[in-house]
């Protein structure tokens, strides 16, 4: 609910509504991926509420998430999970909110995991009626099944020309890791893929799921040649139009503390909800 100021105040329940909306994001895709490669190459497991996933070899859905609104995780839990990801050679990688039980965060560095960033979740909230505002000269349409490679093609584009305001992520993935997670997602959980032309030319591409009211928004990148012309918040507009009109109440999106994508989500209404913690166990 917003405050007696008209922001968005983002309590406990509210922070475990988008965090559970995450994990289930991440189980899905994880799921999917098992589909594909085979059940035996990774891992779905629920834990303390969240879920510990492993889809594929440097996957971006290879995490521990939505942990500390559901108690805290048993030891014996984490050392099932930690052999697991040992067993494949990748890090245990897991994002806490600073909202949840703080218990999660002294269990978790007592057993060696080091806090390597932190990434920010901002919040807008959807009700009434909201038209989508595109900027002179882009159109925002939905991506069509034989349009994913254009999709792909400029959103890996997009990622690999970040802007370097802010806080750098620790985390590169290839464009096929890319695809292929992109590909698990949009059969598994859902995830609406959207194009952006500027004057006819493909300049960017974006994504949204929605589940339980939350409409989140799952990336979005512009190509060089194109940005400062408004196809960021283009995109986003047609999105959130989109949210609202789908009966969601709150728009999420993650972003690098201090970056671009929160200072351009920021201008337009979003308001720091809370932070998480990116802890690792090497």
């Amino acid at each position: 609910m917003p405050s007696d100021q008209g922001t968005l105040f983002c309590g406990t329940e509210l922070a475990a509504r988008i965090e559970r909306v995450e994990a289930e994001l991440i189980a899905k895709g994880s799921a999917a991926a098992a589909d594909r490669v085979g059940v035996d190459a990774g891992f779905v497991l629920p834990v303390a509420g969240g879920v510990a996933s492993f889809a594929e070899d440097g996957s971006p859905l290879n995490k521990v998430a939505g942990l500390g609104f559901a108690g805290i995780p048993e030891p014996s839990e984490l050392d099932e999970i930690e052999r697991l990801f040992a067993a494949r050679k990748t890090p245990v990688q897991a994002e806490v909110s600073q909202l949840g039980d703080p218990g999660v965060g002294e269990l978790l560095t007592a057993r060696g995991y080091l806090l390597v960033l932190f990434e920010n979740v901002l919040g807008l909230e959807l009700g009434g009626e909201r038209a989508a505002v595109v900027a002179d000269g882009v159109d925002v349409k939905p991506s069509r099944e034989d349009e994913f490679d254009t999709w792909l093609e400029v959103v890996a584009e997009g990622f690999a020309h970040p802007d370097t305001q802010g806080v750098a992520s620790h985390e590169e993935f290839p464009a096929d890791v890319i695809a292929r997670a992109m590909r698990d997602l949009t059969g598994a959980a859902g995830v609406r893929r959207y194009l952006a032309r500027r004057d006819g030319r493909v300049a960017g591409g974006a994504s949204m799921r929605m589940s339980q009211g939350v409409a989140q928004l799952t990336g979005a990148a512009t190509d060089p040649a194109h940005r400062r012309h408004g196809v960021q918040s283009s995109l986003l507009s047609v999105r959130l139009a989109e949210a609202t009109a789908a009966g969601c109440d709150i728009a999420v999106v993650t972003t690098q503390p201090g970056s671009k994508s929160q200072q351009n989500v920021q201008r337009l209404g979003f308001g720091l909800l809370y932070t998480r913690a990116i802890l690792v166990k090497p």
